[in-house]
């Protein structure tokens, strides 16, 4: 078992085809076959089942996958911890759908521009799956609202910079009453991402002190999607000014303020590469902190 063939059983595991694994990797089809039959016999138990043209794991092939991501990212950052005082090689990065929406254009134009030999790998989420990914090496590091739910009162093993602030809003929809504290809500749904979402928890644990009970909750995958439900006068929203700001004509709705919540860079403890370094030096200057003005 070598890095070689983990990254041909990786590739094989994500594609579900040795076909389009051979594709991505410009391998020989016949070669990442030889390597995973090979693999499968050092370790005596068989890694995939095979169905027609695809490839599915055994639950001995997926509990490899999960040491195999490790092994490879173990792999990669000591290349570059040891390579190259430069960054390059692969930095994967994790962020919320606003933070990559309204906060992350500019420090990535920027740290593509000063390094393009580093190529930097992109994936949306919540909070807490984010966070998961860091912890299981499936990313390297993210930038995420803190805390993540269900880790307020955990010791979490992750280094963290704060690198935003952002000033959170609960949209209402245009045609209700005025609210200026929590008693005055006559909503009891709340629209907004899956569970794992650190913004959908503060708008919930708003909304039950305003109700007396827990909101329904309607799961949505955009913003946009969020807006429009609160515009049709179903629910309430939340989500950060920076997106509110990204909007060319924002819906007619009421904004509440409710207060600040910091976005913090994320990664595993002893995770020092130059990629992460200058990742966090692109972040820096572009990271003001939300207005505190009139949100009216």
């Amino acid at each position: 078992m070598d890095l070689i063939a983990l990254e041909i059983f990786a590739a094989v595991a994500q594609e579900g085809s040795a076909t389009r694994a051979a594709e991505r990797l410009q391998r020989a089809q016949s070669n990442v076959t030889t390597r995973v039959q090979q693999l499968e016999e050092s370790l005596g138990c068989q890694l995939f089942v095979r169905e027609g043209r695809g490839m599915a794991l055994t639950p001995a092939g997926q509990r490899l996958a999960g040491y195999a991501e490790r092994l490879l990212a173990l792999a990669e950052e000591a290349r570059q911890a040891v390579c190259s005082d430069q960054p390059s090689g692969r930095l994967r990065l994790g962020a919320m759908e606003s933070t990559a929406a309204a906060r992350l254009p500019g420090p990535l134009a920027q740290l593509h521009a000063q390094w393009p030999q580093l190529v930097l790998e992109l994936r949306t989420g919540s909070s807490r799956p984010l966070a998961d990914d860091v912890l299981a090496h499936r990313l390297d590091c993210a930038l995420l609202a803190w805390p993540p739910p269900g880790l307020e009162d955990v010791e979490v093993p992750l280094a963290r910079t704060q690198v935003f602030t952002e000033r959170l809003l609960l949209a209402l929809p245009a045609g209700h009453p005025p609210v200026t504290g929590p008693g005055q809500l006559q909503l009891d749904t709340l629209a907004a991402f899956a569970r794992g979402c650190t913004y959908r928890r503060i708008g919930e644990d708003w909304m039950q002190r305003a109700l007396g009970r827990a909101p329904r909750v309607l799961e949505l995958a955009s913003y946009a999607t969020i807006l429009a439900c609160v515009a049709a006068g179903r629910c309430a929203g939340v989500l950060p000014h920076s997106i509110r700001e990204l909007l060319r004509t924002p819906p007619p709705l009421q904004w509440l303020d409710l207060g600040e919540c910091p976005t913090m860079l994320v990664h595993r403890p002893g995770y020092d590469t130059p990629a992460l370094a200058a990742l966090l030096q692109a972040l820096r200057p572009h990271a003001p902190t939300s207005p505190s003005s009139s949100l009216s």
